[in-house]
């Protein structure tokens, strides 16, 4: 649901029916996220290729460092939306709770594990103040053992999550626990 006209899967026709059956079959349902791209199925697909690209891609990243990105970037950003979606997920990874809410309030993110950390504290920066990066915020990462494709993975998923929270908030995406459990993420 969100404040623009949406096509539901029921009244799907052509290239959106196709997108539409790919992503129940791949993930189970379709997310409202990607429902409310439904008038530009074409913009649809490339943001699903792209999020695929990321999240799932070969990467150094973890899937749980990827999701804390999320996660970070979207607290960040007051995305009410992708902080639940990517919550749900990253509940998969980590239990501790202590770093759960640190992640998802994108507060304390100096006093978790090093390498969690660093990456979790580069997204943050890069999300509230993007021109303030400096090549020691790269370094800091490459003492954590991250080479400069993990580093590159981590800026586009940065910069993937500040796009998408965009979409939600510009659009007003909204979610139910429903719409947010119950997904396919292997």
């Amino acid at each position: 649901m969100s404040w623009i006209e949406e096509v539901d899967v029921s009244e799907a026709d052509g290239k959106l029916a196709e997108r539409y059956a790919a992503l129940i079959e791949q993930r189970g349902k379709v997310s409202n996220i990607l429902k409310v791209h439904s008038l530009n199925p074409e913009a649809m697909g490339n943001h699903l290729d792209l999020y695929m690209t990321l999240m799932f891609g070969k990467s150094g990243l973890s899937r749980a460092e990827r999701e804390a990105i999320a996660v970070v970037v979207s607290a960040e950003n007051d995305c009410d939306y992708c902080v639940g979606h990517h919550a749900e997920a990253l509940r998969r990874y980590i239990k501790d709770d202590y770093t759960l809410s640190a992640l998802t309030t994108a507060d304390g993110l100096e006093a978790l594990e090093p390498r969690l950390s660093n990456i979790v504290r580069y997204a943050e920066k890069l999300t509230s103040a993007p021109a303030a990066m400096t090549d020691s915020d790269l370094e800091e990462l490459r003492a954590e053992g991250l080479s400069d494709k993990d580093i590159l993975d981590l800026t586009l998923i940065v910069a993937y999550f500040n796009f998408v929270n965009r979409i939600a908030l510009g659009l007003g995406v909204t979610y139910s626990a429903e719409e947010i459990s119950g997904y396919r993420d292997d």
